[in-house]
């Protein structure tokens, strides 16, 4: 990877994942579970806190349950490493020209895709033409800057991009860099998205939209010890405490959970063990700034200096577990800014109060009303228990400063989907990503779907310029910094506390945060509360 894969191994965060009954730190790992010697065989069934839309990657919605699915099916042509180092995984090589315009991809021989065609070159083109740069392609924005995916022999592409992009080799970890059959995909045509066929180590069978996908193993993988279950069943549960009652009671052999008072409860579930993630993502504030009164940032600052944060992150059941969050980057990670931090816009209820009624008595006010009338706007959330007690308390601290709030639950895929529409006024959210700067960016800030606010500022674009084609890390980490504290001042996005994350699991199911790459190299561990599944194992 030279220079390239030099430089996004600082964007690491720490160790990623353990087994874990004592207090989590940010990136910290607790005791290792002793996994012992693979074993094949079984089936178990996962626990997913919500649906996906579609399994395509060019037409998915992949958070953390359709990673899940999507890392039993598909292989990323790149993934990171233990000490976050992008990495080939799929791929055999990546490779930049000099100035980091053009990526040169080279592939490993033998693979085939679940179908029984090839992993080739021309394949690796189909999908990129056909599918990822189709205009209502998920991941046409994310490629735009990516102008050809050309074949250079059978094993070979080069990726030319419009200009440089020192974070490249980070879009090929996501939905970008998982290579799925053009023929399968083809021959299903609208239907793709619910027959995925990649090279991955299960083979897609069946789903049951809303009730349970099923893969088995797939007898062709190209790693040849793997993969070592002959079944997975993924099973959406979004109520937290059933799916928490599901791992008790041996329903499920293992639980996905960003949940802080679910992650602490497991703790203490006998008979499992719990592989926690504390990284750069975090709870959070939407705010849509196309929609007024958001688009003031009078109104987006009272909002914010009217939050109480601790009291927040204890209505999450975080206090003493998560650490509050104050920019899109964990304390450990080497993005994070001190400075940033002393700039967040913390609780305040005298300033809020200030600023809420400049807007209200504001006759060029931006929503049209009346001087003097109360702000008014809808609060979206997940029908969680602990987040309805969380839209409870911004329903109180808001209504402290005049404004009536009208809380509405929406089940997450269809909260998704609004915020990719920009279809709300606000709601809660999860904020940041253990990735290139560039890319977090670059897809929240710019023109484009992933921009749910629609807040956009000249002088973020200035840095995002510095971080698409610097690799210095020191020029880097300034620009992060600037971006930081321009988000600080406009708060299109808040933050509560950081989301400590967990894969829960009985004991029989081991492995997870032990999967390496083919060379064997460590991987991220259960990352954000996703697996490898192709190297996780039932002992029992």
């Amino acid at each position: 990877m030279g220079l390239a894969g030099l430089l996004l191994a600082t964007a690491a965060c720490g160790g990623d994942s353990g087994n874990g009954n004592g207090d989590a730190e940010a990136g910290a790992v607790s005791e290792t579970v002793e996994a012992g010697d693979p074993v094949y065989g079984g089936s178990i069934t996962v626990g997913l806190e919500a649906e996906t839309n579609s399994f395509l990657p060019s037409e998915g919605t992949f958070n953390q349950p359709g990673l899940n699915v999507a890392y039993a099916i598909y292989d990323p042509l790149m993934q990171r490493s233990e000490d976050g180092e992008v990495r080939p995984y799929l791929a055999e090589s990546l490779e930049p020209n000099d100035d980091l315009t053009q990526w040169t991809l080279t592939l490993r021989e033998g693979v085939q895709f679940h179908d029984g065609t090839p992993l080739n070159g021309e394949a690796l083109k189909t999908i990129f033409d056909t599918y990822l740069k189709a205009p209502d392609s998920r991941l046409s924005a994310q490629l735009a800057e990516v102008t050809a995916l050309d074949v250079v022999d059978d094993l070979t592409v080069t990726y030319t991009l419009a200009q440089t992009n020192a974070a490249f080799p980070d879009l090929l970890v996501g939905a970008s860099g998982w290579p799925f059959s053009p023929t399968a995909a083809a021959a299903a045509g609208p239907d793709a998205g619910a027959n995925p066929v990649g090279t991955g180590p299960f083979k897609f069978v069946e789903w049951q939209r809303d009730s349970r996908l099923v893969v088995e193993k797939n007898e062709n993988y190209w790693q040849e010890d793997k993969p070592y279950l002959d079944e997975i069943v993924f099973r959406p549960i979004p109520d937290e405490d059933t799916r928490l009652a599901s791992l008790q009671s041996g329903d499920i052999d293992v639980m996905q959970s960003l949940r802080q008072s679910t992650v602490v409860r497991a703790r203490d579930l006998d008979g499992v063990n719990n592989f926690e993630h504390l990284g750069s993502n975090s709870g959070g504030l939407t705010l849509n700034t196309s929609r007024p009164p958001f688009d003031d940032i009078r109104v987006r600052q009272a909002l914010v200096y009217g939050v109480d944060q601790d009291a927040l992150i204890e209505v999450l059941g975080g206090t003493g577990v998560t650490p509050p969050q104050t920019q899109f980057w964990s304390p450990d990670s080497p993005w994070y800014s001190e400075t940033v931090a002393e700039a967040y816009p913390s609780y305040d209820p005298e300033k809020a109060q200030e600023l809420y009624d400049e807007y209200v008595n504001d006759p060029e006010r931006s929503d049209g009303r009346p001087v003097g009338t109360p702000l008014s706007f809808t609060f979206q959330c997940p029908p969680d228990p602990s987040l309805n007690e969380l839209s409870q308390l911004y329903q109180a601290l808001w209504g402290a400063l005049g404004a009536q709030v009208t809380l509405q639950q929406t089940e997450q895929a269809a909260w998704i989907q609004d915020m990719l529409a920009r279809d709300y006024d606000s709601g809660c959210t999860r904020v940041g990503a253990d990735r290139d700067p560039y890319l977090v960016f670059d897809d929240a800030f710019t023109e484009g779907p992933l921009n749910m606010t629609a807040f956009q500022s000249p002088e973020i674009d200035e840095q995002l310029e510095i971080l698409r084609t610097t690799v210095d890390v020191e020029e880097r980490k300034a620009a992060v910094e600037e971006i930081g504290l321009i988000l600080n001042e406009n708060v299109p996005n808040a933050f509560s506390g950081g989301t400590l994350t967990v894969l829960a699991t009985r004991e029989p199911v081991v492995n997870l945060d032990g999967w390496t790459f083919p060379d064997g190299t460590m991987g991220n561990g259960a990352n954000a509360s996703t697996a490898m599944w192709g190297h996780v194992w039932k002992t029992e």
